[in-house]
């Protein structure tokens, strides 16, 4: 498959791209500043895109792509609320180049707590994250929402909190809903469950829970 990734120069993103290479697809890398990209392979190429609503620098990273998956998103706290606003000029780069299939990365704060939660979770560990962070919540919340509402076939992952550990290919996931009693899982699993719900049917237009 020929596979675009948003947010390639970020910690899941850099794993999206060398999983993805590893797996023996072509990869379009969309990065705001190729300098600080050293991702190099002869199936890779990268696009240059300081701003993600210049639709006419994005169509050229999607043309003749099998579908894109974006690892856009506040790196900490400082960021402020970005990943709304860089999502909805993927989103119209998708429509307007015809490609549908799309996966995003998003946070179990975003998605209800699940059946089968955890105490710690429910009544600790989620409130203070939510009110600790609460303006990258909500702008998470509303990337969600479009995401929801476009033409898509979307799929959105929720990972609990990401730590930097190696891949394993062993974790959980929850179709429709959040990964109960899950507490992290490694930037490069999160990685991995995108790729694998990129094939899957069963997760198109639906939020997918992971977590170890």
């Amino acid at each position: 498959m020929k596979l675009t990734v948003f947010g390639a120069s970020g910690r899941i993103g850099g794993h999206l791209v060398r999983q993805a290479l590893d797996a023996g697809h072509a990869v379009t890398a969309v990065v705001r500043d190729a300098a600080r990209f050293e991702v190099r392979d002869a199936a890779l190429a990268v696009a240059t895109v300081p701003d993600l609503g210049d639709l006419t620098a994005l169509l050229p990273a999607l043309q003749d792509c099998d579908g894109a998956l974006s690892a856009v998103g506040p790196r900490g706290r400082n960021d402020g609320p970005v990943a709304a606003t860089a999502t909805r000029g993927i989103l119209r780069a998708l429509e307007a180049s015809g490609v549908r299939r799309f996966v995003a990365v998003n946070a179990v704060p975003v998605g209800p707590v699940p059946d089968g939660e955890s105490f710690v979770n429910r009544r600790l560990l989620l409130p203070l994250m939510g009110a600790f962070l609460r303006d990258l919540y909500a702008d998470l919340a509303v990337m969600e929402g479009d995401i929801r509402d476009s033409a898509t076939d979307w799929t959105i992952l929720r990972p609990p909190k990401l730590v930097d550990k190696p891949l394993t290919a062993t974790y959980r996931t929850v179709v429709g809903a959040n990964v109960p009693r899950g507490y992290f899982i490694s930037r490069a699993d999160a990685a991995h469950a995108m790729l694998a719900s990129f094939t899957s049917p069963a997760t198109i237009r639906q939020p997918l829970g992971v977590a170890y």
